[in-house]
């Protein structure tokens, strides 16, 4: 078992049974209900305290400080201490955190396309310019079209000591 299964089924209890995918064992981090919305705070909202996040999403507090707890373990927040004269801790996001930025862009986009529009829009902080995500293959020659994705085996990694 890898250090992140262990990790996850310390941190929840249990994995998905009978499931060995990368996208499996995400979710058991990310996939929970605010988790998604509290990590859009932190990314485009700039929130980082406690407070910010449990006012504008009206999450309770004990699931809020589970939530913010398991990101700090897995290392996708880290969480700072406040200043002086007891000031709150900051949540902030490490580059693990950050990357999951396209996984709320394609959210939104597909929200914005088959659920309903929502107000936000994502643009280049450099020109204002609108982005867009697009699945492109890995020389990066050229784009592919969502039909056209299938899934394959990858060659077993070899297993290392621990």
């Amino acid at each position: 078992m890898t250090q992140a299964k262990r990790y996850l089924l310390g941190m929840l209890g249990r994995l998905y049974a009978n499931q060995d995918c990368a996208a499996a064992f995400a979710l058991e981090l990310v996939g929970e209900r605010w988790s998604l919305l509290i990590l859009r705070d932190a990314m485009f909202r700039d929130y980082t305290r406690f407070s910010q996040f449990q006012k504008k999403l009206g999450i309770a507090t004990n699931i809020l400080a589970k939530r913010l707890e398991a990101f700090v373990a897995a290392g996708l927040m880290e969480r700072r201490q406040g200043g002086s004269s007891g000031e709150p801790a900051e949540y902030l996001l490490t580059q693990k955190g950050l990357e999951l930025k396209p996984v709320i862009i394609a959210l939104t986009h597909w929200g914005d396309k088959w659920v309903e529009p929502g107000p936000v829009l994502f643009t280049n902080r450099a020109d204002g310019q609108p982005v867009t995500l697009q699945l492109r293959e890995a020389d990066g020659e050229g784009e592919v079209a969502v039909v056209d994705i299938v899934a394959q085996r990858r060659q077993p990694r070899p297993k290392t000591q621990r």
